[in-house]
């Protein structure tokens, strides 16, 4: 069987861009900034990224593009034997409980953009928003078809072959949401004068540093890039040949904070311009901004592109964590008298996340245990051992460049990587 790839480097920039991007960068990420403190955050968020983000990322290409298998297949290529695989079912097993509420978000996307187009919004303060996102969670036939719509819609994609499915779409819908995020950012400048926004966003306060807010920095990094569950390693596997890893993660990593930074630009300016709190948490998208959409020029227009841009972000993410238990499954049976083919297992992946989704509609309590549960536990976790297992296990074949610069980048994964990722992680848990 021949091996499958991106047909162009700029596929493989913009599908694991797109995978980093997604709610992250504009749900999670404005709402982090808001409740620490601002531009001193940014700041920290950056260093993070860059000083400690950016090996995590080289890291888990460079094990897809080494071995040239998905998650499946690729600790067992390196290391020779079977003992990491444990590892790869970790890695599927937290996609898809991620999956699970990330469909039921989606699903949300796509009913706020129905209602912001026939302008349902209108007329709403705080307290009736706050009340219509509480109504429509409890009413669990409309969440879950809305949910299933977002997984089908993301089987669709990956229905095709990576060059046709995830490639196309992400070229479709990248530069798609870059330009509308852009628009709008430009949109707000013009429109609200009021500077505090600019100045959360970009004026330091160095005060507000503490080292919570350290955590939470390096916490929303690993988060925000994807790290420690598989998705890079299996885009990794589909580099085109002559691919350099530092540049692309590079590359990738900038694209993402670029992004976050156009959500916050959008976001904080009109938020401070109309007297509300930046520090709104996980409800600022779907209850603070309807209501600042509502003192803007057509409301109805204002609220539904942003909606349309939430839910781009968002399925750019859906496309990349169903594709790694999809390639997990085509690799799992590759060897059997009758393997799964890529339509087969887009189908059971589908199935099961559909499932998933329903039970957690059905019941919410799941949604909190399964976010709490992958991004607490689960990702870090996978982050620390992907990072032990390049670091003491894999060959020494893995570490490119200069040999300075490989045994900075071995030190690196061996002992500063997992210290900080334990840190995060017990953190997390309120241990320390």
């Amino acid at each position: 069987m021949a091996k499958t790839t991106f047909s162009s480097k700029l596929g493989v920039l913009l599908a694991a861009a797109g995978s980093a991007v997604g709610l992250g960068s504009i749900w999670k990420f404005p709402y982090v900034v808001g409740q620490n403190g601002g531009g001193a955050f940014i700041l920290l968020y950056l260093a993070c990224s860059f000083i400690l983000g950016l090996p995590l990322v080289m890291n888990e290409f460079q094990i897809g593009q080494k071995s040239g298998k998905s998650v499946y297949g690729a600790y067992r290529a390196l290391r020779g034997n079977g003992r990491w695989q444990w590892l790869a079912w970790m890695n599927v097993i937290t996609l898809l409980l991620i999956m699970s509420f990330y469909a039921v978000v989606t699903g949300w996307c796509i009913n706020y953009l129905f209602e912001a187009m026939t302008n349902t919004f209108a007329q709403m303060d705080a307290n009736a928003l706050s009340a219509h996102f509480q109504e429509f969670e409890m009413h669990s036939l409309k969440v879950i078809l809305y949910a299933v719509i977002a997984v089908v819609l993301t089987g669709a994609v990956l229905w095709f072959d990576v060059s046709k499915g995830i490639e196309r779409m992400t070229k479709i819908l990248m530069p798609l949401l870059f330009v509308i995020m852009l628009a709008l950012a430009i949109y707000m400048l013009c429109t609200c004068p009021n500077t505090s926004g600019y100045e959360f966003l970009f004026r330091p306060d160095f005060s507000k540093i503490t080292p919570q807010v350290f955590l939470e920095a390096l916490g929303l990094s690993v988060f925000t890039l994807s790290i420690g569950v598989g998705i890079l390693i299996t885009y990794g596997s589909y580099m085109v040949e002559g691919q350099k890893v530092a540049s692309t993660s590079i590359q990738m990593i900038a694209l993402t904070i670029m992004v976050a930074l156009l959500a916050g630009m959008v976001i904080f300016p009109a938020v401070f311009a109309y007297g509300f709190s930046p520090a709104e948490g996980p409800q600022l998208i779907f209850v603070t901004l309807p209501m600042v959409f509502q003192h803007m020029w057509n409301p109805a227009l204002m609220s539904s592109v942003f909606f349309f841009l939430v839910l781009i972000a968002a399925l750019t993410s859906t496309i990349s964590m169903m594709e790694v238990p999809i390639a997990f499954l085509c690799e799992a049976t590759a060897q059997r008298k009758r393997p799964l083919n890529r339509h087969q297992s887009a189908i059971i992946v589908s199935v099961v996340i559909i499932a998933l989704s329903i039970l957690v509609v059905l019941a919410p309590q799941l949604f909190d245990i399964f976010n709490a549960l992958t991004s607490n536990i689960l990702m870090p976790l996978g982050a620390l051992a992907i990072s032990v297992f390049t670091g003491w296990f894999a060959p020494q074949a893995l570490y490119q460049g200069s040999p300075v610069g490989a045994k900075i980048y071995r030190i690196l994964l061996r002992w500063v990587l997992p210290i900080a990722i334990l840190v995060v992680f017990l953190n997390s848990l309120n241990i320390i």
